[in-house]
């Protein structure tokens, strides 16, 4: 490192540990007895999430699996149950098999070294440094989308992120300006400073600690850095989905497979399109009441899914329904303890309220 980068390194530091000092958030639950567990279970709830929307996750998460040892030996549905609403749910099934990991093979807690670390579901090398600088004290740079963004527009990195290069370019930036001393402080307040501060839209610019220095503000650029993810088209799929109660007003549920959106989280029976649906089902007792519902949408990232639900309300016997993972469940039952995508649960909501 030159005498030049070694002084850019610690004004820019500095300046941040200043900025942390005065204006930093010190009271979010995970920054209270930050052990690499609950470090890490943050960690993966803030991607992809803004921090106000996991806090309640966070804390009643905590609540039910205090340890690695209690996640360890809990079932997938009540974790899935607990993550219902935060999407992305891969993160949930991750940190299940990585406790259960930790359980066999690293005595029942997380290793503190970063190839360890790294080598287990869902932890990659931003994740890896979180944890071991805020809850270890070691000093390890880190790389979420906050601090992409931050060192992006002071140091002028226009190029995608998602870009192997401008993540190289990014990744050598933070190496270089984290700091050995109070490392635990300076990532918090790279996190907290690109969330609250240097925000994608209506950032700070002029209460800014860097704004004499910053590319971005300095060449009118902050709007356009960094650069934007090429855009590609949205695709939309449609299914229609059965809504089966029986005479005692259960319905039928089933598990969906492991892997692919909404993996091991209950659903309803799926199809292709109504027609379908309706065949499917064109043997139910006459007395069966079937009505076809307003469509229903739901954004993911990268596609739209319109449902249409169909209810069938049986007056005799249950159906014989050929599926290995179904299940007849109580609505108060599926809210309370499956893990249910989010327009399940609004579904399965809307018919408690309206019976």
């Amino acid at each position: 490192m030159t005498s030049t980068q070694r002084s850019s390194s610690q004004s820019f530091s500095t300046l941040l540990l200043h900025w942390w000092d005065t204006h930093g958030r010190k009271d979010l639950p995970w920054q209270q007895n930050p052990t690499p567990y609950r470090v890490w279970i943050s960690e993966i709830m803030l991607q992809q999430t803004q921090v106000t929307t996991v806090i309640p996750y966070y804390e009643r998460f905590m609540n039910s699996f205090p340890t690695l040892q209690a996640l360890a030996e809990a079932p997938i549905d009540q974790v899935l149950h607990h993550w219902t609403g935060l999407g992305y749910y891969a993160r949930a099934r991750n940190i299940a098999k990585t406790a259960q990991v930790c359980r066999t093979l690293h005595a029942g807690v997380l290793p503190q070294n970063a190839e360890a670390l790294e080598a287990l579901p869902g932890i990659g090398r931003s994740t890896a440094a979180a944890i071991l600088s805020l809850a270890c004290g070691q000093s390890a740079a880190i790389l979420d989308g906050n601090v992409k963004r931050v060192l992006a527009r002071r140091f002028g990195e226009t190029e995608w992120p998602g870009k192997l290069a401008a993540q190289k370019r990014l990744w050598e930036l933070s190496i270089q300006h984290t700091p050995k001393a109070r490392c635990a402080d300076y990532n918090q307040a790279m996190m907290d400073f690109g969330a609250t501060f240097c925000t994608r839209s209506k950032p700070q610019c002029t209460a800014c600690p860097f704004v004499s220095d910053c590319v971005a503000y300095t060449q009118n650029l902050v709007a356009t850095i960094p650069g934007k993810k090429p855009k590609k088209a949205v695709p939309t799929f449609t299914v229609a989905m059965a809504i089966i109660r029986d005479q005692h007003q259960n319905l039928y549920l089933e598990q969906r497979p492991n892997e692919g959106i909404w993996g091991s989280l209950y659903s309803f029976p799926e199809y292709a399109d109504l027609a379908t649906l309706q065949s499917t089902y064109s043997n139910l007792p006459k007395s069966a009441e079937i009505k076809t519902s307003t469509v229903v949408t739901h954004k993911f990232t990268h596609r739209t899914l319109l449902i249409t639900p169909v209810f069938l309300q049986l007056a005799n016997d249950r159906p014989t329904i050929d599926a290995i993972n179904g299940y007849w469940v109580k609505p108060h039952h599926a809210l309370s303890q499956l893990g249910l995508p989010a327009p399940i649960k609004r579904l399965i909501q809307s018919l408690q309220d309206n019976p």
